[in-house]
Formats: C-alpha cells, structure tokens, sequence
C-alpha cells in the first residue's frame, strides 16, 4: 500500500461495519464524526433497496450516527442510476419498497404493469406470488430483468430471510432469464456512488465485512479495501477466496486514525 496515493475518500457498508441488529459498533461514532470534521467526501453503502436515503438517515440518527442524506448510496439509487443512463425516460414494474420506488419516480420512470421496459426486482417485506407470476409473464413478454442485488438472504432478528437474489433465483427458473444485478459486487454500484461524490477510485477506500461483495466490488472498482471482522466475513474464512483485501482490521475502530 505504500507506492499508492493518499486515502482521501471513504465507502463504507453500512450493516456490520457501522451498526449490527440496529445497535452501532463500537468506534463507528467516531469514524463518521472524523470523516465530516475533516470535510473529506465519504458515503455509507447498503445494498438493501427497502429505505430512502432520507428514511435510513434518521434511522442512524436515532443510534447516534450522524450521517448527511446525500452521503448515503443505496442499490436502489444505483439500479436507478443505471436504467436513467441505459434508457432515459423509461417504464418499469417494480416488486420493492419505498426506497426503490422513489428512487425510480426520482429519474422520471413510469411504474406500470402494461408492457414495461423493465421488470425491477428489490427487497420488500411481503414478497407475492401474485407480483412475481406477474413479473415472471411480462419478462416472458419481452421486459428486460434487473435486480437491484444479488444477496439471497437477509438478516432478520428470527434468523435469515429470503432476500432478492433468491426471488430472483425463482424468476430466472420460472422464465430461462438471468438477470442484471446493479448492487454489489458489481463495481459499477462502487463507481456510480464515487462520481456522485466526485472521488476517484485510485484515492479511495472501501470498507465493508463482506469478501463476496464489499472487497471484491472494492477491488475492481480499482479502490484500497478494508475488511473488518465484526460481520459476516471470519478471518479463517479469508483464505478461501482467490482475491485479498488490502488490509484486515478488527474492527471500524482500527480505522479512525488514517482519515
């Protein structure tokens, strides 16, 4: 790491590097703090499609993470990111929330169940037979398939839950489709959310606790990337992977003091 540039802006996965079952980890406090006393830009990751910016914004405030609206970057804003550059102006029929919804209205989509451009898949709460039959036709008919991300579980505090990639799984079976996953690991989720921050990936860094999609998205949007053990990731499981990440660090904590 030392012939590379200086770090001067950060990505962060939110969900087991700054908080963990609604509860912040310990040092993530500090790190948002120092970040926006230092002025550098910065962006908090989720691949989960569910919340708005706006809603996810005052769900951390309530846990004492103070982090600004257009510092956060969600799949739903990058699948919107994507659709608005591939076919501006364009008509989808979503299975989602809020936050993928909005993020849609937000480019000019229509949402439409009548001949759509775009079959959108992303997390909701309640997924329906009824929506995915219906999807599962309209793709049939000619719509083109877009996930949001490819994550096939969820965290819940039962246990895991079924999540996109899963529903996803179903449709692809039901139809002979596979569909274009815009969220991570696809590194255009990490290159989209740097040019909204005007960052470049060769002073940048990414944080996250997951091999599969934080470092590997990391490392081929060409950035520094940090593992920390307070998720999914174990350091023995490090080793099964044929990629690394450029540093691995207990936690959030380890990490104040190089911004």
């Amino acid at each position: 790491m030392a012939d590379r540039k200086p770090i001067d802006s950060w990505l962060t996965d939110m969900d087991g590097v700054l908080i963990h079952e609604g509860v912040p980890i310990p040092g993530a406090d500090a790190f948002i703090k120092k970040l926006r006393d230092s002025g550098r830009p910065f962006l908090v990751l989720t691949n989960n499609s569910i919340y708005t910016p706006r809603d996810l914004h005052a769900r951390l405030r309530r846990m004492g993470l103070e982090v600004p609206v257009d510092n956060i970057w969600t799949s739903a804003l990058a699948t919107a990111k994507f659709l608005d550059d591939q076919r501006p102006g364009g008509t989808a029929y979503v299975i989602g929330e809020a936050g993928l919804t909005t993020a849609l209205h937000d480019i000019g989509y229509v949402l439409t169940d009548h001949e759509p451009d775009y079959v959108v898949l992303g997390e909701t709460r309640t997924y329906s037979f009824e929506a995915m039959t219906k999807a599962v036709r309209l793709i049939l008919g000619g719509a083109r398939f877009i996930c949001t991300n490819p994550d096939e579980t969820g965290p819940s505090t039962e246990g895991p839950l079924p999540a996109t990639g899963a529903v996803a799984a179903l449709i692809t079976k039901a139809t002979g489709r596979k569909p274009y996953f815009a969220g991570k690991p696809n590194p255009l989720m990490m290159r989209t959310g740097l040019n909204a921050i005007g960052a470049h990936s060769e002073t940048s860094a990414m944080i996250g606790d997951r091999m599969d999609t934080d470092v590997l998205a990391g490392m081929e949007a060409g950035m520094r990337t940090f593992l920390v053990l307070t998720g999914l990731t174990r350091p023995e499981q490090v080793e099964d992977f044929p990629y690394r990440p450029s540093r691995i660090v207990d936690s959030i904590a380890d990490l104040v003091d190089l911004i």
